[in-house]
């Protein structure tokens, strides 16, 4: 290591304290990290793009270092599921650090690498207390019945109001509106518990009347209508 001539003329002058980093809390212990391999925990890391056109929430599990299991949910971009799909691939058996820097192509799966990359490094995960931490596998428990994403999509204007298209029960089939044409609640279909069913050799159509259910006020509604269409 090279010093310039002006550092080479200086004494030398002891360091006192060198206490090391700070202890973070990690799967129920107390952790001075000081390399990649020190770091364990489950956590979250939500990304965008640079147009902001699209979002993804990154979950990861990482044990000793090595991520363990990678659950990828991606919204309002297409190309971004395709990302998504590469990086499932990608990222389980690298360390912390390989993953911050594979190229994962879609921008805002690479910015949720890195805002979670944060939140392991500093303890801020959600196994921070949990002895042991979780199993392989845990990440699953984010999303509803038949593995889905919880989605939310919901439009409105100013002239017409507010229109629910999807909660996290599910796809919604009507609304129900009051005298005052208030929003009280709404049928839904669970879509991820519909598809289940198909896939166990349900009929569709008794899939479908099977998973419908109502939120709110539902029944005591004067009128109903189609958030799609009405």
């Amino acid at each position: 290591m090279n010093y310039s001539h002006e550092v080479e003329r200086m004494c030398v002058v002891a360091k006192g304290c060198d206490h090391g980093p700070a202890p973070i809390p990690e799967e129920g212990k107390w952790v001075k990290v000081k390399e990649i391999g020190d770091i364990s925990g489950l956590s979250h890391g939500v990304g965008w793009c640079a147009p902001q056109q699209g979002a993804c929430k990154l979950t990861l599990n990482v044990k000793n270092g090595i991520i363990e299991e990678a659950l990828i949910e991606t919204l309002g971009c297409s190309g971004m599921t395709h990302s998504a799909a590469m990086a499932a691939e990608i990222l389980q058996g690298k360390t912390l650090l390989e993953a911050l820097n594979t190229d994962l192509v879609c921008d805002a799966i690479n910015v949720a690498m890195r805002e979670i990359f944060k939140q392991l490094a500093y303890g801020r995960t959600q196994t921070a207390f949990s002895e042991g931490g979780l199993p392989v596998g845990a990440s699953l428990e984010d999303l509803g019945k038949g593995l889905r994403s919880q989605v939310g999509t919901m439009f409105g204007t100013k002239k017409k109001g507010a229109r629910y298209l999807e909660m996290a029960e599910g796809y919604i089939l009507d609304i129900a509106l009051d005298e005052n044409d208030e929003a009280i609640g709404y049928k839904f279909v669970h879509l991820g518990k519909m598809m289940e069913d198909i896939r166990n050799d349900v009929e569709p159509r008794e899939a479908y009347e099977k998973n419908i259910g109502t939120y709110g006020r539902y029944n005591e509604a004067v009128k109903y209508i189609d958030p799609r269409k009405e």
